[in-house]
């Protein structure tokens, strides 16, 4: 239910990104979720966290159809979602090109070369395989209209942890257990997620509202913190070419100016 990545599987969710939610080379949606746990014995303040409650992160990249991809289990920190991300094991194996994702390809309907991205809020570094938003201060049209494309497929991880929640009632309690065995009944959700998704459709799904999705009263970003990162000049380059194609011809959407 989370075999190995392969190209061949990166390819295919790039391809649902782009037709489900307009962003193209897209490969994941990535975000964190602090897990409420009873505090363990003699921990201290080691997994207390800044939400003012003890907690575990769930760091997890998701597909364009609410499915993990991969999950990282157990990071207990008082950091933001993006220097927990630096520090995991998803973070370090994506880091150092593990999950043998494809290089790069061109944007529909142009020569234009990008690599394949994954999405995040303003809470994680910007990278040549991570796209985060501009800072919100100064932004010219073209730059709003980014932040929004970029939001609407990141909106995806944050709509997973909802259908997870739903599913699971673990999960609108404290959870009382060892962190060995709290780290064992997250992954086991995880996997039984995308079990039920894809053999009980019926009673395990989730209705898109698209009012909130592509209407022009739609909210491009939340109030986060900023996590600035050492970024290079290849990922503003990157990022200022995704720009420049969500705000062309071959590849803007016809409501997207809705949200000026």
């Amino acid at each position: 239910m989370m075999p190995n990545p392969t190209e061949d599987m990166w390819k295919s969710i790039a391809n649902d990104y782009n037709t489900i939610w307009n962003f193209p080379n897209c490969v994941g949606a990535l975000d964190g979720k602090h897990i409420n746990i009873q505090a363990p014995p003699n921990s201290g303040s080691m997994y207390f966290n800044y939400k003012k409650m003890f907690s575990v992160v769930l760091m997890a990249l998701v597909d364009a159809k609410y499915n993990f991809i991969a999950v990282d289990v157990g990071t207990y920190d008082k950091s933001s979602d993006g220097e927990i991300f630096t520090h995991c094991n998803l973070g370090k194996a994506l880091e150092r090109d593990k999950l043998q994702i494809p290089q790069s390809a061109k944007l529909p309907n142009t020569s234009t070369e990008v690599p394949y991205v994954i999405v995040g809020d303003e809470t994680f570094p910007l990278k040549t395989y991570l796209m985060r938003p501009y800072p919100r201060q100064y932004l010219d049209v073209s730059k709003r209209i980014f932040n929004y494309r970029l939001s609407r497929a990141r909106r995806v991880v944050e709509n997973t942890f909802g259908i997870l929640s739903q599913k699971f009632r673990i999960y609108n309690r404290r959870i009382q257990a060892i962190p060995k065995n709290i780290d064992n009944i997250i992954h086991a959700t995880c996997i039984l997620h995308n079990f039920i998704k894809k053999y009980d459709t019926n009673t395990y799904s989730y209705e898109r509202n698209e009012s909130n999705i592509d209407g022009p009263n739609d909210k491009v970003l939340e109030n986060l913190p900023m996590q600035g990162g050492n970024a290079t000049k290849d990922a503003f380059h990157v990022r200022e070419k995704f720009k420049d194609y969500f705000n062309s011809e071959f590849g803007s959407v016809s409501w997207q100016d809705g949200i000026i």
